[in-house]
C-alpha cells in the first residue's frame, strides 16, 4: 500500500488544456465619430425604418378593419322623445311652424308651464347687431310696471347722510366704511348695488369680485347716481337691466306665471318699447331677427316680429 501511494505521488499528472474552436476572431464593427457612418446616425436610421414599418402595418390593419362589414348604426330617438312627460304634453299644445302674436304667445306660455313651481316667463330676442361695435352693444334698464316677481335686495354705498336717506327709501343695506368691511369678508347679501360717483374709486379694489356677478355699479344701468332715493325705489319696483350677449341675443324675465297673461303682456310691451328705442342709428338691415317666449324649463314659442 505504501508503495502504491508513493507511485501515485511520484507520478506527474499533465493537464491538457481544452482546444478552442478553430474559428476566425470576430472583428468589432468600426464607426465614424460623426456623419452618416457614425453609430448614433445608424441607430437613428434603424429606429426610423422600424417606425415606418409599424406605421405601414397599422395602416394595413385599419384598412382591413374598414373593409369589414359594419353593423347597423344605433337608433337615436328625436330630442322631443327624450324629454319628460310633462314637457311633451306641453309641447303638443304648440302648433308646429306657427308664429304667434305676443299676446297669444304669452297666454300659451302660461298654459304650457310644465313645472310645479311658479316659473318665470322669459323673452329671448335675437338682434341683428354686432356687440363688438361700441354703438351696437346694447345695454340699458327698464322698469316693468308689474315687477319681475323677484324680491330684490338693494345695497347702497354712499356717505353716511346720503346712506341714511337711501335706507329710508327702502334700501336693505346703506353704509359707508362698514360696507367695505363686508366686501373684505366676501359677504354679498344683495342683488343690486347702488353707489355715488365719488365713491366708485373705492369699489375698484373689489371689481373682480363684483364684476363677474353683475353687481358692479354702472351708469348705464342707473346704479351710479346722485339720486339714490329714486334709484332704490326703481330697483324695488321692478327695474331690470338687459343687455345683448356675444351671440347678439337679449334675455329677460318678464315676470312669474302667477302674474297671469294680462300683467305679463303689460310688462312685455314696456320691454319691447324700450328695446325698439335702443335701435342703433348705424345699423343696416333688420334690427330684430327672431323673438321667442318661454317659461323656465318649458317649450319655446315663436313670436311675430314686432318691427
Amino acid at each position: 500500500m505504501a508503495e502504491d501511494a508513493k507511485a501515485i505521488k511520484d507520478e506527474k499528472i499533465v493537464e491538457t488544456p481544452e482546444t478552442e474552436a478553430n474559428e476566425a476572431p470576430v472583428e468589432e464593427e468600426k464607426f465614424a465619430k460623426s456623419g452618416k457612418k457614425s453609430k448614433k446616425h445608424i441607430e437613428e436610421v434603424k429606429a426610423e425604418e422600424e417606425r415606418q414599418a409599424r406605421k405601414v402595418e397599422r395602416a394595413k390593419e385599419e384598412a382591413e378593419a374598414e373593409a369589414k362589414p359594419k353593423g347597423e348604426a344605433p337608433k337615436v330617438r328625436p330630442l322631443i322623445e327624450r324629454r319628460g312627460k310633462n314637457y311633451r304634453k306641453a309641447f303638443e299644445k304648440i302648433e308646429k311652424g306657427k308664429v304667434y302674436t305676443l299676446a297669444d304667445a304669452i297666454k300659451l306660455a302660461v298654459e304650457t308651464n310644465p313645472t310645479k313651481f311658479d316659473a318665470t316667463v322669459e323673452a329671448h330676442v335675437r338682434l341683428g347687431v354686432d356687440p363688438r361695435q361700441a354703438d351696437q352693444n346694447i345695454r340699458t334698464t327698464v322698469v316693468l310696471p308689474n315687477g319681475n316677481g323677484k324680491t330684490v335686495r338693494v345695497a347702497v354705498f354712499a356717505p353716511l347722510d346720503a346712506a341714511k336717506k337711501a335706507k329710508e327709501a327702502g334700501a336693505d343695506i346703506a353704509e359707508d366704511a362698514e360696507f367695505l368691511k363686508r366686501l373684505e369678508k366676501g359677504e354679498i347679501a344683495f342683488d343690486v348695488l347702488i353707489s355715488t360717483p365719488q365713491y366708485m374709486p373705492k369699489l375698484g379694489k373689489y371689481a373682480r369680485m363684483l364684476g363677474p356677478k353683475g353687481l358692479m355699479p354702472n351708469p348705464k344701468a342707473g346704479t351710479v347716481t346722485m339720486d339714490l332715493e329714486k334709484a332704490v325705489k326703481e330697483a324695488k319696483a321692478g327695474k331690470v337691466e338687459y343687455r345683448v350677449d356675444k351671440q347678439s341675443i337679449v334675455h329677460i324675465g318678464l315676470g312669474k306665471v302667477s302674474f297671469g297673461p294680462e300683467k305679463l303682456l303689460e310688462n312685455a310691451n314696456v320691454f319691447f318699447d324700450s328695446l325698439k328705442a335702443q335701435k342703433p342709428a348705424s345699423l343696416k338691415g333688420n334690427y330684430v331677427k327672431s323673438v321667442f317666449v318661454t317659461t323656465t324649463m318649458g317649450p319655446s314659442i315663436a313670436v311675430t316680429n314686432f318691427e
